[in-house]
């Protein structure tokens, strides 16, 4: 199977899916943030390994708590994914975290503050 394959990214897709379920529903570890979901999943073409990106929406110390509480309860999320999913092998979860949506939320605040600037300005020389 390759690594871009049809196979593969109906794979990676009902991964993503199940993982989001179980977070949501499954997991009560106090250090996992109420606001985590998964980004994206990338599962190997073996189906012996995985790596769930984990968007968490708080400061750096809510980030590594929700990431140690998730791999402190990768057995549980391991032995749901196999029970939801019927594959092979139920792959080995590696949780990633991902800032992508952090950083286009201060990107994106960032422009609204250049643009702000920049009708200031124009203002300030229409009078």
């Amino acid at each position: 199977m390759r690594k871009n394959s049809i196979k593969n990214t109906r794979v990676n897709a009902e991964v993503q899916r199940e993982l989001s379920n179980i977070l949501r529903a499954g997991i009560k570890d106090p250090r996992v943030a109420p606001m985590t979901s998964v980004v994206a999943v990338e599962v190997a073409p073996d189906l012996k390994t995985c790596k769930a990106y984990i968007s968490v929406l708080g400061d750096e110390k809510a980030q590594q708590d929700t990431i140690r509480g998730l791999q402190s309860a990768e057995g549980y999320i391991r032995r749901e994914l196999a029970r939801t999913i019927n594959m092979r092998n139920t792959p080995e979860i590696r949780f990633i975290v991902d800032q992508s949506i952090e950083y286009g939320v201060n990107i994106s605040k960032k422009i609204d503050e250049v643009t702000r600037d920049l009708k200031d300005g124009a203002d300030e020389q229409d009078v």
